[in-house]
């Protein structure tokens, strides 16, 4: 009788260890869903304005760099708009000035996936002298189609490091340091991927997963 009370008593621990410690992950995940839910629908907005008056975007000629900018204009924002294509830059341009008619923009035309040691002093000559707050890296590269890792040859995944590993860190070392002068401060957001975070692996697309997964994913503020 002693034995089986003996044995109940330590399954029951074991339960009780357990149960604790499903509670606490439970919960843990819970509180993380709270804040976002807080973050997304209940915070309230910020003013833009007071990180500075002008923000940068990189990869701003389509997508969700195009639709950011957009909406940094809509917050009463001037711009810099980082691209390598010319004309697709001016059209953005023009159409956000269509809208915001006040909005000052400045246009770099710069390639990424080149050496960024060769545009650092392009991207400092286009940020002197502005009061930059706001610096959005969404630049991207990927591949052009689904291949095993074997079969990705320096062509293909060089310029996905340089633009989301390489553009990253040097553009967001050139304006860190425009802000620190500053003495306010600043925001940098880093666009990330799903493919890094949703899933624990991303077939055929590995360089670009981890690229990203090294890019810093989602935000990263830097307060001064």
């Amino acid at each position: 009788m002693n034995a089986i009370t003996t044995h109940l008593t330590t399954v029951y621990l074991w339960f009780l260890i357990l149960f604790s410690l499903g509670i606490l992950s439970i919960c843990k995940h819970l509180i993380t869903l709270l804040r976002w839910v807080h973050a997304a629908l209940f915070r309230p907005e910020k003013n833009l304005t007071d990180y500075g008056s002008w923000a940068l975007v990189t990869g701003a000629t389509d997508g969700i760099g195009k639709a950011i900018a957009f909406e940094l204009a809509n917050k009463g924002l001037n711009l810099l708009l980082l691209g390598r294509n010319q004309s697709k830059l001016q059209d953005v341009s023009n159409s956000i000035r269509s809208k915001h008619n006040s909005t000052k923009i400045k246009l770099i035309v710069l390639d990424l996936t080149i050496d960024m040691s060769m545009g650092i002093n392009q991207l400092k000559g286009a940020i002197k002298g502005l009061d930059l707050g706001i610096v959005i890296n969404n630049a991207g590269s990927t591949y052009p189609g689904a291949m095993y890792f074997h079969e990705a040859d320096a062509a293909v995944w060089d310029p996905v490091i340089r633009v989301n590993v390489e553009a990253t860190a040097w553009v967001t070392s050139v304006v860190v340091q425009k802000m620190a002068e500053r003495g306010k401060r600043g925001a940098v957001v880093n666009i990330g991927s799903g493919s890094s975070v949703v899933v624990p692996a991303f077939p055929f697309y590995a360089v670009y997963a981890a690229s990203k997964a090294v890019a810093v994913l989602e935000r990263l503020k830097i307060w001064l």
